[in-house]
């Protein structure tokens, strides 16, 4: 007995740091998915999908996701650095996996893809729920759209709708621009308001709205129009990324091979943007763009290259910081003209927008103002689709010593030829009074 427990300590030993071994800032490489089915079938009929992600370099883990033996950690470690739920109808997850654990999953910088339909149960609707997204509470209801679905079901109920209002945004879905409709069949979701971080990717055009396709409209829905999200993204404040789908379909074979042509448009693509869709949209999410890191503050008087400890009021000083972008394969310079930096105590004194040398540093150089205390160099940096930086570097600066002032202040001269005109006025007054007869 004894000697297996110490095999088992052993053991522990070694594959701790196995699985302590997470995604890293630093190299967001080799990561680790957990893929949740709900019918192990879904592995052929959405291999495309699965595919793209194994050829750039995931290791994909597929379980059922009522499995027994689920874990998202081990030994306090977290085992995977993204989570794949295609398992709508899943009314509980098995093992130790529940709605808390992954909004545990999310919150610990993690990544989640989440897809629904309409067989969507009450556990994905409450994960969907804490990531700023609302289902459609009508379970019976889908996406209709009598202008903007495909003609391939123009005898139908209209809900494969040719959906093409992306969000324009090169970090999100990349610089190519799609250019066939992204075909969905599948459920509605808003967002919630007071959500701030959630962003609509595709949206339902105008003429859309949320019903029961097998029964006649009793009375307005609920979801209409713009307002109607199909695909929907969040970033959280630790940089976690999430992707919600309403539709299960879209990431199917079927729907990435299938060709497509709009209701009304002569345009007939023999491939749907479906494919192109999910590939840039996955790349988002599991970090292989618009990620950023930055390297330490630095900061010097002009003429100088150490750090001091401490500024003097008025100094003339240069800052600079190196910010650079994962392209999936390495680190790249990070280009933008918007990076800024705050000269910070309560509120900014100083702000000034960082220039770029397109090699990846950003730098600047500013007057310390004539107030003394304890500041705070701020990089506070939010752009939609990017990681997040917020660095701070903390400097006092003091005011000037007793023998560092200047000897005659020019904006005191008035003031000294008042007294020297006044101590004349004296002596000629007194030299008159004594004088005169």
């Amino acid at each position: 007995m004894m000697n297996l427990s110490r095999s088992v300590a052993l053991i522990s030993l070694f594959l701790l740091p196995l699985l302590s071994f997470s995604f890293s800032v630093d190299s967001p490489t080799d990561r680790r998915v957990l893929v949740l089915l709900d019918d192990l079938s879904l592995k052929s009929s959405h291999s495309i999908f699965f595919n793209t992600l194994k050829s750039r370099g995931f290791d994909l883990d597929f379980k059922l996701a009522e499995d027994s033996k689920l874990a998202l950690q081990r030994y306090g470690q977290y085992l995977y650095d993204g989570l794949i739920i295609f398992a709508p109808s899943t009314e509980r997850l098995g093992g130790s996996l529940d709605s808390k654990s992954i909004a545990d999953f999310v919150d610990s910088g993690r990544d989640l893809i989440l897809s629904a339909d309409t067989s969507a149960s009450d556990l994905i609707r409450g994960i969907a729920t804490e990531c700023g997204v609302d289902f459609d509470e009508d379970s019976s209801a889908m996406v209709i759209d009598h202008t903007s679905f495909s003609v391939s079901d123009v005898d139908g109920d209209h809900t494969l709708i040719a959906a093409d209002d992306l969000v324009k945004s090169d970090v999100l879905l990349g610089k190519t621009k799609i250019e066939a409709p992204v075909l969905f069949k599948g459920v509605a979701h808003s967002l919630n308001p007071t959500n701030n971080l959630v962003l609509k990717v595709l949206s339902a055009s105008p003429s859309a709205y949320s019903a029961n396709p097998s029964s006649k409209l009793s009375n307005p829905p609920q979801l209409t129009g713009s307002a109607i999200s199909l695909v929907s993204v969040m970033q959280a404040r630790n940089n976690a990324r999430v992707v919600i789908s309403g539709s299960l379909q879209l990431f199917s074979d079927r729907l990435f091979r299938s060709g497509v042509q709009k209701a009304g448009s002569p345009n007939n693509y023999e491939k749907s943007g479906n494919e192109q869709f999910a590939t840039e949209l996955s790349k988002w999410v599991f970090h292989e763009r618009g990620h950023l890191k930055a390297g330490s503050l630095v900061h010097h008087r002009v003429g100088e290259t150490d750090e001091p400890a401490i500024y003097r009021i008025k100094d003339d000083l240069e800052f600079s910081v190196e910010i650079f972008e994962w392209s999936g394969k390495s680190w790249e310079p990070y280009v933008a003209d918007d990076v800024q930096v705050q000269f910070y105590m309560m509120s900014p004194y100083v702000l000034k927008t960082l220039s770029t040398d397109k090699k990846g540093l950003f730098h600047t150089s500013f007057k310390v103002p004539d107030v003394y205390g304890v500041f705070q160099f701020k990089v506070e940096y939010e752009k939609l689709g990017y990681t997040t930086l917020s660095l701070s570097k903390q400097i006092p600066v003091r005011p000037y010593r007793h023998n560092e002032y200047e000897r005659f202040i020019p904006t005191a001269y008035p003031y000294y030829g008042a007294c020297f005109t006044t101590m004349a006025g004296f002596f000629v007054f007194s030299f008159v009074y004594l004088y005169h007869k």
